[in-house]
């Protein structure tokens, strides 16, 4: 069994290695991200307490996520292990989360932290397209459409996020800085996190993290 967190700032390419981590491990996801998704989307009163703060780009309060957290732990449902992802982020979850494990006879295999500059991450960002109808993703800079603004997909609009604008990527990063930058060190003394180089080819960064674990 695997017990993985996976951390990495906004933009490091932390969402396309969750995925083929969990793909490769068969492992359950749990993501505090896709959680308050799924809330904002259905409108619930947990979406609507934590759009306040997203729509800022804002972290939603502690308290409120260590609960979502212990709840989807205690389910003990994770046959091949987990993965936490976008979660803890900050110092005080982290101590959280450490008594939630011992609760629940739980521990962690590895820290997985993708690393990459903070300058790299603004332009790979603020570059950042969307489709506003299917959803496809592009990049003005290493992945254009054929035709500038328009989807080769489905011809649709494209967009670029609230979140992608460079004054939302710039307090991002901040706020990751300042606030989650800890836990690299907290994970560090607990001899549990893994420092993966971000700025490589997708497939090599993967790589270095299954050579890392060692499972």
């Amino acid at each position: 069994m695997i017990n993985l967190l996976i951390m990495g700032k906004p933009g490091a390419g932390k969402g396309t290695q969750a995925t083929k981590l969990l793909e490769y491990y068969n492992l359950d996801h749990v993501s505090t991200g896709n959680i308050y998704r799924e809330e904002i989307k259905k409108n619930s009163v947990i979406g609507k307490e934590a759009m306040k703060y997203l729509a800022q780009g804002n972290l939603v309060p502690d308290k409120m996520t260590n609960e979502i957290v212990k709840e989807l732990l205690s389910k003990e449902n994770y046959p091949n292990g987990f993965m936490l992802d976008g979660y803890p982020r900050t110092e005080a979850q982290a101590e959280a989360l450490d008594i939630m494990l011992e609760e629940l006879n739980i521990k962690l295999t590895a820290v997985i932290n993708v690393s990459v500059d903070d300058e790299v991450l603004l332009h790979r960002m603020a570059g950042r397209r969307v489709c506003s109808n299917c959803g496809q993703t592009y990049h003005v800079d290493y992945h254009p459409p054929v035709v500038t603004g328009i989807c080769d997909f489905c011809g649709s609009k494209l967009m670029q996020r609230d979140d992608d604008l460079e004054e939302s990527v710039m307090n991002r990063l901040s706020i990751y800085n300042e606030k989650t930058k800890p836990l690299l060190e907290y994970y560090h003394r607990k001899g549990l996190l893994v420092v993966i180089d971000g700025e490589q080819d997708s497939n090599k960064v993967f790589k270095d993290i299954i050579e890392s674990i060692g499972e």
